[in-house]
């Protein structure tokens, strides 16, 4: 077995219960095009495989991209040695479905990258820092930047946690999967994207204060100018940003 590479984030993970529930959750039909991100020994390729018409594999080390597919004789895998923040996903076939166990340090990059994609997939299963995977799938109250930003797009759901002792070498923190079943339509119009995403960059610029203070500060406005905006929008100017549902910032760029 290849050691992993440290300054690459990777973490084998070989329990095949776990593998085997990580790709049901994909829930994959047997016409699907899977990209996995990261397929490092091919465990989880394996699995994939198993399920799918094609597993295009997109793997950053060039070490791991030369030997997958020597280990799938026979089998529709297709392995691009490339960095996934830079692959065409407009290459891909329509509805195509992701499936990773993604490195934690692009963790946010990737689920950015799938969501903001013309072409977008069905349904993307990564597994993350557990976290991560919290913040992603949080409600009103504990929202961030990347809930929204990931919830805009795709329905988030949590599945099963994976202790740490299942890796190898084990990382510091355990890992849960995120779901993303991505929107038939997004919650947000394309002509209102930038001023919305502007508007919640604003009012997460300083996430302890008050959305008044926030807002203001982040949009360079007065702040008796913030609160008649988030009275016309029917929003107390004493919440704080992580309180706001998608659809309050969307009164509140609708009251603007």
């Amino acid at each position: 077995m290849k050691g992993p590479k440290k300054e690459l984030g990777q973490h084998w993970l070989t329990d095949r219960y776990v593998l085997s529930e990580i790709a049901d959750a994909a829930d994959i039909r047997s016409s699907d095009t899977v990209l996995e991100i990261g397929p490092g020994l091919g465990t989880l390729t394996s699995e994939l495989l198993k399920r799918a018409s094609k597993v295009i594999a997109v793997e950053f080390d060039t070490d791991l991209a030369k030997k997958l597919p020597g280990q799938f004789p026979g089998t529709n895998l297709e392995v691009t040695a490339a960095d996934i923040l830079s692959y065409d996903l407009d290459q891909l076939p329509k509805n195509y479905v992701v499936v990773a166990n993604v490195p934690y340090y692009i963790t946010s990059k990737i689920v950015q990258k799938l969501m903001t994609a013309t072409n977008k997939p069905r349904i993307a299963v990564l597994l993350v820092q557990k976290e991560v995977a919290e913040r992603i799938a949080a409600k009103p109250g504990n929202m961030s930047i990347l809930a929204i930003s990931a919830q805009v797009y795709a329905e988030a759901n949590l599945g099963m946690m994976v202790p740490r002792e299942y890796f190898t070498p084990p990382p510091q923190v355990d890992s849960q999967v995120i779901v993303l079943t991505v929107r038939r339509k997004a919650l947000i119009s394309p002509e209102d994207e930038k001023q919305f995403f502007r508007t919640v960059k604003a009012g997460f610029s300083a996430k302890r204060k008050k959305l008044r203070s926030s807002l203001s500060g982040g949009l360079g406005i007065e702040k008796p100018e913030v609160e008649t905006l988030l009275r016309d929008a029917g929003i107390s100017s004493d919440v704080r940003a992580e309180d706001l549902s998608i659809e309050e910032w969307l009164k509140v760029i609708r009251a603007a």
